[in-house]
């Protein structure tokens, strides 16, 4: 049986009984129901993880010893950081998702002028929420020790006009360059895919001005959640760790 691997946002030291949050010890004790001497995998993005033993629990207390650290790191050496046009029902999640679970490093939602979602700030504030907890799963999901940041959603030209070493790429049907083509620097990478509409002619010249490179997936042309993850898994079998 798979150790549960899960985060704690949390000091982790080998000499203390730790005290798991409420989610994790819901989960350990009423999904899973595991019992004392049980072992579990505990990690707060810091960089490795620690393998415990529970030594209490009950429905909603959980509390486990930290027994050994283990620094195994399955981190991708290219940073990646996706710039998403927000989508709307739960493309958005899917995307975020599976992005983790592809070894995304950032992820900025992106407002654009055929963004279909309006949402208010005490909406907006939620779903930002929600997408950082979806990366969390995901990334206890995929066996990761280090939680992507989801930045907090803004405008695409607050986002173009951001400084960074990376090379630019930007996702277009009649684009005359390919992942093949490019040089990733070892600044990483930063791509920018559109909402379900796409961008305008504008906000395309707009990621020109910025340095921004265009380039092409093949001759189809794919929805937004299905070109953000085709690209992610084409820079990370050309650059990446995905086919290691």
């Amino acid at each position: 049986m798979r150790i549960p691997h899960i985060f704690q946002d949390a000091t982790i030291s080998l000499d203390r009984p730790l005290i798991l949050d409420d989610a994790a010890a819901g989960h350990i004790g009423r999904v899973l129901r595991m019992k004392t001497a049980e072992q579990v995998a505990i990690f707060n993005g810091n960089g490795g993880e620690y393998r415990c033993e529970i030594i209490e629990i009950s429905k909603k207390k959980v509390v486990v010893q930290p027994l050994e650290f283990d620094p195994r790191d399955v981190e991708s050496t290219l940073k990646i950081h996706l710039a998403q046009g927000i989508s709307r029902g739960d493309k958005m999640d899917f995307t975020i998702q599976k992005s983790v679970e592809l070894g995304i490093t950032e992820i900025t939602p992106i407002f654009s002028q055929r963004c279909g979602v309006k949402l208010n700030p005490e909406r907006l504030e939620k779903k930002h929420q929600q997408w950082q907890k979806i990366a969390i799963a995901a990334a206890e999901q995929s066996g990761r020790n280090a939680i992507p940041i989801i930045h907090a959603p803004i405008d695409i030209n607050d986002w173009l006009m951001q400084t960074s070493d990376a090379i630019k790429l930007t996702l277009h049907p009649r684009a005359e360059h390919s992942i093949k083509t490019i040089q990733v620097p070892t600044a990483g990478v930063r791509f920018l895919v559109g909402p379900e509409g796409g961008f305008t002619d504008h906000e395309i010249a707009q990621t020109k001005q910025q340095g921004f490179i265009d380039i092409r997936l093949g001759p189809r042309v794919l929805r937004t959640e299905t070109a953000a993850l085709t690209v992610l898994s084409a820079l990370q079998l050309q650059f990446g760790d995905l086919a290691n």
